[in-house]
């Protein structure tokens, strides 16, 4: 086969590869390093591919032991919100966590609105923290069975187990995903529609700093995370002595809009800057909502996902 159809059918498989890697992994950075080493190690292994699987069977071995590999050495990644119970004294947050800690938020996988091997649903925030609970190869039988519909004879060939032990593997990974998911009030939120009312609101109060107006639009039981802190605020009257203590650093913000996770609408703060001439970087707001409030704001500060959000490095003040 000609170099050039092989790399023209290795970028037709790179965005469901990246999304698959996405969800194993809990990391847009990491999912890209896996797919870049499933690429090279495709390439390398070329002319040892004698076809007794399909070429796309072949691939996904290849993603799934690195990814497989990956997991074997690292701790699960969670968020804030379930890995300590909330803040009891509402300080200025100090302590962070390696951004291996924790999930983080991806841009856009796929261009193409008809890829259905993307499944948005299944993309977003919440499932991906809920896939972690997962030891890392049910984790791989579920993604491929429930998300890309591969049979388990299919399944078996690309992870090295028989179809048996693919069934089995399945079944305990549904098990445990159908607990999670019904402990997790956020999962039985993914469907509920951002009201752009209430989001509009959000930017306004928060560009003005106005803490009674963004109080206010928080649920009763709302909260506020933001890796990677560990530190994480429940509660309207906390909430309040939080953003009252953080003045100084959130006045005089401003937000674009963007989009994480296949179109879920997200914010992109920027900040002064420390010498004030321009504004500058700061962290990514993801907002929940229950009841047409804000359930939950995640604040993802990683100022590195800017630029892999193609955003700004600066705005004007």
């Amino acid at each position: 086969m000609e170099h050039a159809l092989e790399i023209q059918l290795l970028d037709n498989l790179r965005p469901e590869l990246t999304a698959f890697c996405y969800r194993m992994l809990g990391s847009i950075d990491d999912a890209d390093d896996a797919v870049q080493e499933t690429f090279i190690r495709v390439w390398q292994n070329w002319s040892s591919f004698r076809q007794e699987s399909s070429y796309k069977t072949w691939v996904y071995r290849i993603a799934s032991n690195l990814c497989l590999d990956k997991l074997r050495q690292a701790k699960r990644r969670t968020r804030p919100v379930d890995f300590t119970d909330p803040a009891a004294a509402i300080i200025a947050p100090s302590e962070t966590l390696p951004d291996s800690s924790w999930i983080w938020p991806a841009p856009a996988i796929s261009e193409n609105p008809e890829d259905i091997l993307i499944r948005k649903d299944t993309l977003q925030l919440c499932f991906i923290t809920l896939l972690q609970t997962l030891p890392a190869r049910q984790r791989a039988v579920l993604l491929l069975k429930d998300v890309f519909e591969w049979s388990a004879k299919q399944i078996g060939e690309t992870l090295g187990m028989s179809p048996a032990a693919v069934n089995s593997a399945l079944q305990r990974a549904r098990e445990t995903m159908d607990r999670v998911k019904r402990s997790s009030e956020e999962y039985s939120l993914m469907d509920v529609q951002p009201d752009q009312e209430l989001l509009s609101r959000y930017v306004e109060a928060f560009e003005r700093f106005d803490i009674h107006a963004l109080v206010d639009l928080f649920h009763e039981e709302g909260f506020m995370s933001m890796p990677p802190f560990p530190m994480w605020i429940r509660g309207k009257d906390d909430l309040f002595k939080f953003f009252s203590l953080t003045r100084w650093h959130c006045e005089g913000s401003k937000f674009l809009p963007t989009r994480v996770n296949e179109g879920y609408p997200a914010f992109a703060q920027y900040m002064p800057s420390s010498d004030k001439t321009c504004l500058v970087p700061w962290g990514i707001h993801v907002i929940i909502m229950k009841d047409k409030k804000i359930f939950h704001i995640q604040n993802f500060i990683n100022t590195k996902l800017f630029s892999r959000f193609g955003l700004p490095d600066q705005l004007d003040r």
